[in-house]
């Protein structure tokens, strides 16, 4: 596969995923924040801003301001919007890989992004967040329905499990800096659509305890970091080739990426949860830090590495 189309699939996967988990990220944390009166407002804005990696005005934070700044900011792939509008021009350039069903998907996504202002005028925000979270979704299964499950599907998998890890230890992260209570986790469950599935496994139960364990590491649920780690590292077995009986193919991992997320894996799967809560902040910010990492790997090992072009004098007659 061309290193070019490679590239293009695997960041549609992250785009897409990043836009579903933004809008689902606001979408809970803007509820919260106008259903309790005690909430400070600027504080909780300028702690979502500062979990999702962009930099606070000295002037303060507003929750009009993070709406435009994490929702509507089409020049920002850090947005919803601008992530939507990255992940359809990806797809431009990867038209023959693409199916037809995804390519429509995507544009007709992209089309309604034009009337996002106006949609949440009228419906409010909540309105806009569930349809972003819906194209999404359709998307997401247009591909594991249309798409041979070759080398194309791996990458954009990868992409989409690389950035689900990211973006849930990020999500993480605000409770950490919120300083941990229970009515925090619930938030947390429900921001990544996991809080039905997790009274059916702890029926009932809501501890620190039980939710951290959920969310980090349990392996049926597939948004939960630990089995994103599990697919990304499936995916990039599959995409080695065997290295036979040789010293390569018996000795540690092919990749960097394998190893980076090996480590990470490793290193999840085997904490209990009471050191998981003890040391939740440095671990969260071990797994951004290894998401960093991988892209880098990933991009290296597998994309076009464009060098600059020199001319020397003399060289053309």
């Amino acid at each position: 596969m061309l290193s070019r189309i490679a590239e293009s699939l695997y960041w549609i996967g992250r785009y897409v995923e990043r836009a579903e988990d933004t809008a689902r990220i606001l979408d809970v944390h803007l509820h919260r924040m106008l259903q309790d009166p005690w909430t400070d407002e600027e504080q909780a804005c300028r702690s979502l801003l500062g979990v999702m990696g962009l930099p606070v005005a000295e002037e303060g934070a507003s929750l009009p301001g993070v709406v435009e700044r994490l929702g509507l900011d089409l020049t920002s792939t850090s947005s919803v919007l601008g992530a939507l509008a990255a992940a359809r021009e990806n797809a431009r350039g990867a038209r023959e890989t693409v199916s037809a069903e995804m390519w429509e998907c995507l544009n007709t996504t992209w089309l309604g992004l034009a009337g996002s202002r106006r949609r949440i005028e009228e419906g409010g925000v909540h309105r806009f967040f569930t349809w972003v979270r819906e194209r999404c979704s359709v998307l997401a299964g247009l591909a594991d329905a249309t798409m041979s499950r070759d080398e194309g599907w791996l990458f954009l998998v990868l992409g989409r499990s690389v950035e689900r890890v990211d973006m849930t230890a990020r999500l993480l992260s605000t409770h950490t800096r919120a300083g941990g209570s229970i009515p925090s986790w619930l938030t947390l469950l429900r921001s990544c659509g996991a809080w039905e599935t997790y009274l059916r496994t702890y029926r009932g139960s809501l501890s620190d305890r039980h939710a951290a364990e959920f969310l980090l590491l349990d392996r049926l649920f597939p948004r939960s970091i630990l089995a994103a780690l599990v697919t990304a590292e499936s995916c990039l077995a599959e995409l080695e080739p065997a290295a036979g009986t040789g010293r390569a193919g018996r000795v540690g991992v092919g990749t960097d990426a394998q190893r980076i997320l090996g480590r990470a894996r490793t290193d999840l799967a085997y904490r209990s949860s009471d050191e998981l809560l003890a040391d939740l902040g440095p671990v969260l910010s071990g797994l951004e830090r290894t998401c960093s990492q991988v892209n880098d790997a990933v991009s290296a090992r597998y994309f076009r590495q464009t060098a600059a072009v020199h001319w020397q004098a003399g060289a053309v007659a």
